[in-house]
């Protein structure tokens, strides 16, 4: 006779995949929650990978490529060139925004902490293991 399947088409337990996923999901939001992003990009910042002769390449010097490769586009819109420098200094600009972006979790006790990690961890254990087939013995006749 077959039994009704459980979470995951196993016979594991629908209740811990609830609970599971209830934990995992108020852990996780939980901990998002603490982190504070910030940024610290502006048209003077320099790009740390690139230099010319000791000279960094600043955000704002990623423009002036832009503006000949508008230009160029405007004037004959099948120049290769010209779509190149605008698309790089476009590439170039997004990869300094997300590089000055900085990550810093919020001011918090051991306690909340450690109860977040256990909501969150402990919730993805209790989940996965939901997931796996928890009868004893197996059925013979599948």
């Amino acid at each position: 006779m077959n039994k009704p399947a459980g979470a995951g088409g196993t016979e594991g337990g629908v209740g811990r995949f609830f609970i599971g996923l209830i934990m995992m999901v108020v852990g996780g939001y939980l901990f998002l929650n603490n982190i504070h992003v910030g940024h610290h990009f502006r048209f003077g910042m320099g790009y740390g990978l690139f230099s010319i002769g000791g000279l960094s390449i600043t955000s704002g010097y990623v423009l002036i490529p832009f503006i000949f490769g508008i230009g160029m586009i405007f004037y004959n819109s099948k120049n290769y060139i010209g779509w190149f420098l605008a698309i790089a200094s476009i590439a170039m600009l997004a990869f300094g925004v997300i590089t000055s972006i900085h990550f810093t979790f919020r001011r918090m006790t051991a306690f909340e902490l450690i109860s977040i990690l256990v909501l969150l961890i402990g919730g993805l254990g209790l989940f996965l293991s939901s997931l796996r087939n928890m009868s004893k013995s197996q059925d013979e006749d599948s």
